[in-house]
């Protein structure tokens, strides 16, 4: 008797998914709901994402590029192959404080100036969260003439840089760099903010005051020539579902 061989169907590769790491926690549950709908594993990659742009400008295969802004994303477009940003959600700045600082929303600015306080931030241009540092220093001065050199000359770019320290498996990053003593207050987004406060609950979250607020907008783009399953994955971290996980992990609306 013979028998028929009977060959599998070859599992379908996944879709890469190139992600600020800011998003980690909300982004990962949606890629684990889009997988539980479609069957169609998300291959995630997470890191500061103006150095995931560069990476993908040097030919790593991402099809799907969800950043902590709109201008990385826009290069990309702007070079060719990738679809125009779409706002998927926003954030806020927030400030983490060592528990020594006494500081409130009110006196956040003086705080910052004082010479003994340390000011950590992400590295601009590596990372949109050192940008929007820079951004609410700017601010700073309308309040307080001076306020920008004098933040640009201390501020600590511990974060998000190619050669920045990279926290132990399992650390938050922005936990880590409070909890090793680096900085005594820490400008990152409030979503980071709360999940460093959760690891080391004796950090402090310090809102940004209206004056000085900067408004992070997350930019996603695609590559419609990847496929079908890459243009889905899009809309789906676009549609209601995805906004629902986004927003209850902090994120705010697009």
């Amino acid at each position: 008797m013979t028998t028929q061989a009977v060959q599998a169907q070859p599992e379908a590769a996944p879709v890469r998914l190139y992600a600020a790491g800011s998003l980690r926690e909300a982004l990962t549950e949606v890629a684990r709901q889009f997988e539980a709908e479609t069957g169609q594993k998300v291959a995630l990659t997470f890191g500061a994402s103006g150095l995931l742009r560069e990476r993908i400008e040097k030919g790593e295969g991402a099809q799907v590029f969800a950043s902590a802004d709109t201008d990385h994303p826009q290069r990309l477009a702007q070079a060719g192959g990738w679809q125009p940003p779409a706002v998927f959600a926003r954030n806020l700045m927030c400030a983490l404080a060592s528990p020594s600082v006494d500081v409130t929303p009110d006196t956040l600015l003086e705080t910052m100036l004082r010479p003994a306080v340390r000011v950590g931030t992400s590295t601009p241009r590596a990372d949109p969260s050192g940008d929007y540092a820079w951004a609410l220093f700017r601010r700073a001065d309308a309040v307080r003439p001076g306020s920008y050199a004098a933040l640009d000359a201390k501020a600590l770019q511990l974060t998000g840089g190619a050669d920045s320290p990279k926290p132990p498996a399992g650390r938050s990053t922005y936990a880590w760099v409070m909890d090793e003593g680096k900085a005594d207050l820490f400008l990152t987004y409030c979503t980071n903010a709360v999940l460093a406060q959760r690891e080391v609950p004796r950090l402090k979250i310090i809102a940004v005051p209206p004056a000085l607020q900067v408004a992070a907008s997350y930019g996603l783009t695609w590559r419609p020539d990847a496929g079908v399953v890459a243009t889905r994955l899009a809309q789906f971290i676009l549609s209601p579902p995805a906004q629902a996980v986004f927003q209850r992990h902090g994120f705010g609306q697009p």
